[in-house]
């Protein structure tokens, strides 16, 4: 079938040869999947507001003010999209996240289209549009403002892409797929791990002469020129992602380590889609109608296989679980089209409400704050990383009052994480708070404390060790309190008041207080 609607599919190239059989035609297009993502965007919309900022939210808008062409552990394009929409309506958290809301339910649209590509009709569109509208990734994503929601966007529109590629034999489409990566790795330099999977799949599986041709050399060469501005900044600093990826190896941040990345495969879309995502790879690798596409199968088992042995966070590869679900929701269609229909198709819909509809109270602000159960959090680290930021300022600016007039005067705040030296950034000057100040990350480039800074309220270091290291006297002055039972990294926290520097700050800044995860 053409689409008269995109030049660029017509006129076709050949398909790709195989031995075991031509791709099979896309299916008819339906309106499910719009109806599916809009309820996605606006459902997003609604829960924006509740709760309240995310560590890296607040971490994003501090960047915002900082505008460069990189970061220590990201590119520029989240903290200038930060910076734009809090200049438009400055403190809404709604506007903040509305980006994150349309990117997700362009998620879906894309789910549901790879489907289409590979031959899904009608009904399976819609189920592929479903079930990613109800992963985690989606609605964990959609919900916060995020590298990691511009991240999966950016993977499956490059799939899209490669997957056109695969079906219709025409390598200009080689174009879409760099510059959806080039983009993307203004974000993040993640895409680049979907680069080496792609290019390992061809290799392996092939069509191997894609990789001569002259569009996907071009399309390299597009990827390459739009990420350009953050790789030089990278290699200007001496690459310092390598940094954070190490220490994210060694398990210094939320989903990272080999077991957790390894369990995050079997939920982070959603248990209910396993069975479905690994038929889907199956059929990816040995269906002979899909010889064409099998270079996307080994793509994913490329990627992950790299994720967990370098340590990554479990969820890079999430994209390419979504991938493998569209090419399992065909498989899923045929094996209850067969045998005892009604039974394998009460089967399907009875495991939406145990496996899927759970999704949204774990992954979502649905339930009050004040009363959020635990298990919510275990589950879903983040949740807890959005509430009670204001309390914490309040838990500062209480040990701020307890100084002397005179030491207010000198005194400045110092963090042990970006989240915390953002929430004093956003709610400390109602408050009568100092600046705040952090090694954690690209927060040491954005200034070190005055030099007559002797009087420090430290917030975030659970152990004293390193305060005692640069402060002569470190007191404990008091505990966070963010007034709500959440298990996070800030809730009971201690609080200390240092005092006398035993060092220049300029001494101990880079080479001490600086560190990255």
């Amino acid at each position: 079938m053409s689409d008269p609607a995109i030049d660029i599919d017509r006129p076709q190239r050949p398909a790709p040869t195989s031995p075991l059989g031509a791709p099979p035609e896309r299916g008819a297009r339906g309106r499910g999947p719009w109806l599916v993502a809009a309820a996605t965007t606006v459902t997003l919309l609604l829960l924006a507001g509740r709760y309240g900022y995310h560590r890296d939210e607040l971490y994003f808008l501090l960047a915002g003010r900082h505008l460069d062409w990189g970061y220590v552990d990201q590119g520029p394009l989240v903290p200038a999209l930060a910076r734009l929409l809090d200049t438009i309506a400055p403190g809404n958290l709604v506007v903040l996240r509305t980006p994150s809301a349309l990117l997700a339910g362009g998620a879906v649209l894309l789910v549901a289209a790879i489907a289409r590509e590979l031959g899904g009709g009608r009904g399976a569109q819609t189920l592929a549009a479903v079930l990613a509208a109800l992963s985690g990734i989606v609605l964990a994503s959609g919900h916060l403002l995020s590298t990691t929601t511009v991240d999966l966007l950016v993977w499956l529109a490059a799939v899209w892409c490669a997957v056109r590629l695969l079906r219709t034999g025409d390598s200009r489409w080689a174009l879409g797929i760099g510059l959806t990566l080039g983009v993307g790795m203004l974000s993040k330099l993640l895409p680049a791990l979907l680069a080496v999977g792609l290019i390992a799949g061809v290799l392996i599986a092939g069509p191997r002469r894609l990789l001569r041709d002259r569009w996907v050399l071009a399309a390299a060469g597009v990827a390459v020129l739009l990420a350009a501005p953050n790789l030089i900044w990278q290699a200007a600093h001496g690459f310092p992602q390598l940094g954070v990826a190490a220490s994210i190896s060694d398990g210094d941040s939320s989903y990272s380590g080999r077991v957790d990345a390894f369990t995050l495969q079997f939920v982070i879309i959603s248990p209910y889609a396993v069975p479905i995502w690994i038929a889907g790879l199956v059929a990816l690798l040995r269906r002979p109608a899909w010889g064409a596409y099998r270079a996307v199968g080994w793509a994913w088992l490329v990627v992950v296989g790299i994720v967990l042995i370098a340590g990554g966070k479990g969820y890079y590869d999430a994209p390419l679980l979504l991938v493998l679900t569209a090419a399992g929701v065909l498989v899923t269609f045929a094996w209850a089209s067969r045998g005892s229909i009604r039974l394998r198709r009460g089967l399907l819909v009875l495991g939406v409400v145990p496996f899927l509809l759970p999704n949204i109270v774990l992954l979502l602000p649905v339930l009050p704050a004040e009363r959020l159960p635990g298990f919510v959090v275990d589950v879903n680290y983040d949740a807890g990383e959005t509430i009670g930021w204001p309390a914490f300022a309040d838990s500062v600016a209480a040990v701020h009052r307890g100084l002397s007039p005179e030491e207010r005067s000198r005194a400045v705040i110092l963090t042990g994480n970006y989240g915390e030296v953002g929430a004093v950034a956003r709610y400390g000057p109602a408050r009568g708070l100092p600046r705040a100040y952090s090694g954690h990350n690209s927060m040491v480039d954005f200034g070190q404390p005055p030099a007559d800074a002797d009087v420090v309220i430290a917030v975030g270091w659970e152990r004293p060790d390193p305060l005692n290291a640069w402060f002569e006297t470190c007191t404990l002055a008091g505990r966070v309190d963010q007034r709500v039972e959440v298990d996070n990294e800030e809730n009971g926290g201690p609080i200390h008041v240092c005092r006398g520097l035993r060092r220049p700050w300029a001494q101990i800044w880079d080479t001490e207080v600086r560190h990255a995860g």
